[in-house]
């Protein structure tokens, strides 16, 4: 009793029970008050990459756990309908909000360019998310261009429009 492990987060969340108080899970520094004062500071200078490359995944699994910082860590400062105490910190929405627009924004504007020294920052999520961003520029620079296949109806919608007229018919 007392010892103060590490332990894979499945284990923990095995272990968790909130009943039976087996486990108590201490956050890790990039969730704690310090690091969201930074973040709301400005969340864009932040290496999230280099804190962990799942911050957000991570972040929103440790949610799962009684800590009584959670509402802090997860909802904005500008919900109205919270009833929640919120502080003013940057939380992983806040975070996620602040970073998005810039993602989006890189992610349409840098065809043709190298683009590693901006992804090398982002966490996986938001790899992600420039990923289908670029894949979207290069499927409409394609279509543009006439190198893009022919656009044909979905099966779903021939069909839904079959069905729509075996309807009338009856």
């Amino acid at each position: 009793q007392g010892s103060k492990l590490e332990v894979p987060l499945w284990l923990a969340n095995g272990l968790h029970d909130s009943k039976r108080r087996i486990i108590a899970v201490e956050l890790p520094k990039m969730y704690k008050e310090a690091w969201r004062t930074v973040f709301s500071a400005d969340t864009n200078v932040v290496d999230l990459h280099k804190m962990g490359p799942y911050y957000y995944g991570l972040g929103s699994q440790l949610l799962n756990f009684d800590n009584p910082k959670n509402p802090e860590i997860a909802h904005t400062g500008l919900q109205a309908t919270s009833v929640l105490p919120v502080s003013n910190s940057a939380s992983l929405l806040q975070t996620f909000v602040s970073h998005f627009r810039r993602i989006v924004d890189s992610s349409q504007n840098t065809y043709n360019e190298d683009t590693s020294v901006l992804v090398a920052r982002l966490d996986e999520l938001e790899r992600t998310l420039f990923r289908a961003g670029q894949k979207g520029l290069n499927d409409f620079q394609c279509w543009e261009k006439g190198q893009a296949s022919q656009i044909t109806a979905s099966s779903l919608v021939q069909n839904y429009g079959k069905r729509k007229f075996a309807d009338t018919d009856g």
